[in-house]
């Protein structure tokens, strides 16, 4: 399965980072190396700070890559969050043009040869929802001249390109099923994990008949690739009907593609063989433009508790999705302490055990930090990774390195516990112990802090560059409780011995 939708694990993931922060002399214990000493309120204490925190839903979008897998489907019955429709538009082109179907000494036409069917094919890569209910999926064609053109352009989640016409195909998915053998071209070929969907004759044969070797000029759209694209805008896959759930399909992948059956004669005997039409990308594209696609992702929250959330609990989605701003003054007058453990606790409500199950929560939550005097975030000091030296104030230093978040030490992975009432929940730790270190020994400043579900991450004062993070896009959303929730209060638990 593909790396983003791994379950609980410390994936390598390439992320942000910066140079040039002085090290403390106050060093901080490790998590993992069973160092820090017991609490016995005479050298080592505990305490829980308040924690401040209010709901926030994000205006900006998402931006996501054609190598990355893309979801597909519908959430139609989510209590808490509303419903998710999740549909893929995208350009399925030849391989080389001026294309032609078979070899060149092939005889398309005559006694026995011709278009068998065109069939639609998306490697599948995961699932997210409740996989009892069948997607209903509809693929039509694209009638958008910007879409068309735009190869180069990354289009935002938001953005949906126009489609019309009539259906050109459509299916009924059971993703239980995908993982079990198709067979195709007489037997001689098989397939799993692969969405399958038989697109109509009339298509099929629009698409054959422009063949580059058919002696007809005008009606040869596979001469060049901005004639194939005044002929052919590209293909729009809509989770247009049941479900509740969203499937992860890889488009870039070489099993993704439009095959086209067809019968030849070949020295005098017929065959059935397919060509495929796939996404080009830059490190496929050879003398054919790239592709454009999107993965458009409509949330609509209305009349749903995340729009309105009650006292003692907040909602977290994941991208597009939202937000939780946390305060904790007590952080500024907590006076200088030697911080064994600084650690912001995150925990689930738990509303229905198959529901949550069903639709769980994201694999992955990040905290940054809000910029003094701005609406700018940055990363949080000292503690994504203890092996690396950065400072996110100096913006002139900033660089990217090969090394990731260190999950084991930093959090922000899902974890499984039962809470006091016996009922199994999710919950989030990030270590923060450097940065409150550094709070309570330099007095640097106690910034506000932001709890979030990325996709990708990006600070557009460093550069523009969007960093992946852990999660799928639109996988996972969870109820979280608040600082002031009474069973499972949003907290800062720190471990500390006064000096």
């Amino acid at each position: 399965m593909h790396k983003r939708i791994l379950p609980i694990a410390f994936t390598a993931i390439i992320l942000l980072a910066f140079f040039s922060w002085n090290c403390t002399k106050l060093d901080v214990t490790d998590i993992g190396s069973d160092l820090l000493p017991a609490v016995d309120n005479v050298n080592t204490f505990d305490t829980s700070l308040i924690v401040n925190s209010t709901q926030g839903l994000f205006n900006d979008t998402v931006y996501i890559n054609a190598l990355d897998d893309f979801g597909l489907g519908a959430v139609n019955n989510d209590p808490l969050f509303g419903t998710t429709r999740a549909n893929i538009f995208m350009q399925l082109k030849p391989p080389f043009y001026p294309y032609y179907f078979g070899n060149t000494n092939d005889t398309l036409n005559g006694f026995g040869a011709g278009i068998d069917s065109v069939v639609l094919c998306l490697n599948y890569k995961g699932f997210w929802g409740d996989s009892t209910l069948p997607i209903h999926l509809e693929v039509r064609e694209i009638n958008d001249a910007n879409f068309r053109d735009s190869v180069y352009k990354e289009n935002p989640s938001t953005y949906q390109p126009f489609y019309s016409g009539a259906i050109l195909g459509a299916k009924d998915v059971d993703v239980r099923n995908l993982g079990d053998y198709v067979k195709f071209t007489n037997g001689r070929d098989s397939v799993r994990n692969q969405i399958r969907i038989k697109l109509s004759n009339s298509f099929a044969m629009q698409l054959f008949n422009r063949d580059s070797i058919q002696g007809n000029s005008s009606n040869n759209a596979f001469f060049n690739d901005s004639i194939y694209r005044r002929f052919y805008n590209g293909i729009a896959v809509l989770a247009s009907g049941g479900g509740n759930g969203l499937m992860y399909v890889n488009i870039s992948d070489t099993a993704s593609k439009l095959e086209v059956h067809y019968r030849r004669r070949n020295n005098g005997v017929v065959d059935s063989v397919y060509s495929s039409f796939r996404l080009n990308t830059s490190a496929s594209a050879a003398n054919a433009p790239e592709s454009n696609t999107v993965n458009n992702v409509i949330r609509n929250r209305a009349g749903f508790p995340v729009l309105s959330p009650t006292s003692g609990e907040h909602y977290l989605q994941a991208a597009p999705g939202s937000y939780v701003n946390v305060d904790i003054p007590g952080l500024t007058t907590f006076g200088n302490k030697i911080i064994h453990r600084a650690e912001l606790i995150i925990e689930q409500i738990p509303t229905d055990p198959v529901l949550d199950d069903k639709l769980s929560a994201p694999n992955f939550l990040y905290l940054d930090l809000k910029d003094t005097g701005t609406t700018k975030w940055k990363p949080i000091y000292l503690d994504l990774n203890t092996n690396q030296f950065y400072d996110p104030d100096q913006k002139l230093t900033i660089q990217y390195i090969a090394n990731p978040i260190d999950y084991a030490y930093f959090g922000g992975f899902r974890r499984n516990k039962y809470d006091a009432f016996g009922n199994a929940i999710k919950h989030y730790n990030f270590n923060v112990s450097r940065y409150v270190q550094q709070i309570v020994t330099r007095n640097i400043n106690n910034y506000q802090m932001r709890v979030y579900a990325p996709f990708n991450i990006n600070y557009p004062q460093y550069s523009p560059t969007l960093i992946p993070y852990g999660n799928n896009i639109a996988f996972g959303r969870v109820r979280i409780g608040s600082g002031s929730n009474p069973n499972y209060r949003l907290r800062l638990r720190i471990i500390y011995s006064n000096l």
